[in-house]
């Protein structure tokens, strides 16, 4: 406690000290009052709970967040302070630059989830930092409603991280020193990382949904078209007719995960602010009209193959089909038509949403 007065005092700002009660069980929180700090009591348990009680009790335009275990340096907050004085809305401190000290982290934290999860929040929102879930970082007050925290979790760090990078603020990194800590970790590895990565992965429909869905949709509509007209020898064997109906159910699933990244997309960027300058270049040319037009051209095409399917059937008298592959790809364009057509009146509703709701 007496540490983190200095590193105000050193700074060269007048501020509080707040304290977070989170269902402690000694007398940490009668000694940090003691002490002068403001206790702030939170009965929801949860890294995040914590941090929100905090945010929502402070009262300063730089906000700066510590973990209350010790680890932290906090004799010099200047160095925090002085970039978002220079315009950063988020700075984080950085633990990887040989300030750490011997055992301060698990070798596993170290050196397998940490870069891990960072490489991931990295490659999912370009947010370009080296530790996104260090404890001790800075936030400018005037960009908490635009990160809009919500989370009550460890997942908590890396929310306020890539909702910056999603959203266009300003993030910067100092080095920091990392010391051992005191007391007993609450950290549960493999339980607090997939909370950071699920997450993540529901913030990020492009990777969640669009991509892999993409990829499924292009190989089952390849697979489709290259046996549509029968059986053909590919890659040294012979496909038959189960290949094309793999490839056909293939096209409709991975279309239909992508339409649903469409509409989390569509619903992030109207309801949630997210920036995103692609999205937004291809959101002007979606339109209902321009839906209906691609999902009725899909739809009449397949229904123009199937035509001729039964016509050759009737030809030959309701005999045997000999067209089975052509009618899987006729039936499978039918089906990709009219989910395309119910998606755009889906799209269409989702923008009426919207424009009823009022701006906050």
């Amino acid at each position: 406690m007496a540490e983190a007065f200095a590193g105000l005092d050193a700074a060269g700002v007048a501020g509080e000290v707040i304290v977070v009660d989170n269902g402690s069980s000694d007398r940490s929180s009668a000694l940090a009052a003691a002490a002068g700090a403001r206790v702030v009591v939170e009965p929801r348990r949860g890294y995040g709970s914590a941090y929100l009680a905090g945010l929502d009790a402070a009262r300063g335009a730089t906000i700066v967040l510590a973990d209350a275990d010790g680890t932290y340096p906090l004799d010099d907050l200047s160095r925090l302070l002085d970039r978002v004085r220079d315009g950063a809305d988020v700075v984080l401190g950085s633990r990887f630059n040989d300030g750490m000290e011997q055992g301060a982290m698990p070798f596993l934290n170290r050196w397998v989830g940490n870069p891990l999860l960072t490489g991931t929040l990295n490659l999912l929102f370009g947010a370009r930092v080296s530790d996104a879930h260090c404890g001790l970082r800075a936030v400018r007050r005037s960009a908490l409603t635009e990160l809009d925290l919500q989370t009550t979790g460890m997942e908590f760090a890396s929310e306020m991280v890539f909702k910056a990078a999603k959203r266009g603020l300003r993030i910067d990194e100092v080095p920091i020193a990392y010391r051992i800590r005191g007391g007993r970790s609450k950290l549960s590895p493999f339980r607090d990382a997939w909370r950071h990565v699920r997450l993540m992965l529901v913030y990020s429909p492009t990777f969640l949904f669009v991509l892999p869905g993409g990829l499924l949709f292009l190989l089952g509509l390849a697979t489709m078209l290259a046996l549509a007209g029968g059986p053909a020898e590919i890659f040294g064997r012979r496909w038959e007719i189960h290949a094309v109906i793999v490839g056909a159910i293939a096209t409709l699933v991975g279309a239909q995960i992508v339409q649903l990244g469409v509409f989390a997309r569509t619903y992030a960027v109207l309801f949630l602010r997210e920036r995103d300058r692609l999205w937004d270049a291809l959101a002007g040319r979606l339109s209902l009209e321009r839906g209906l037009l691609a999902g009725g051209a899909i739809l009449l095409t397949g229904t123009a193959i199937l035509a001729v399917v039964v016509g050759r059937w009737v030809a030959n008298d309701f005999g045997e089909l000999h067209a089975e592959h052509l009618a899987v790809v006729a039936l499978t364009l039918i089906g990709l038509g009219t989910q395309t057509i119910f998606s755009a009146f889906f799209l269409s509703i989702l923008a009426l949403g919207r424009r009823s709701t009022p701006t906050r």
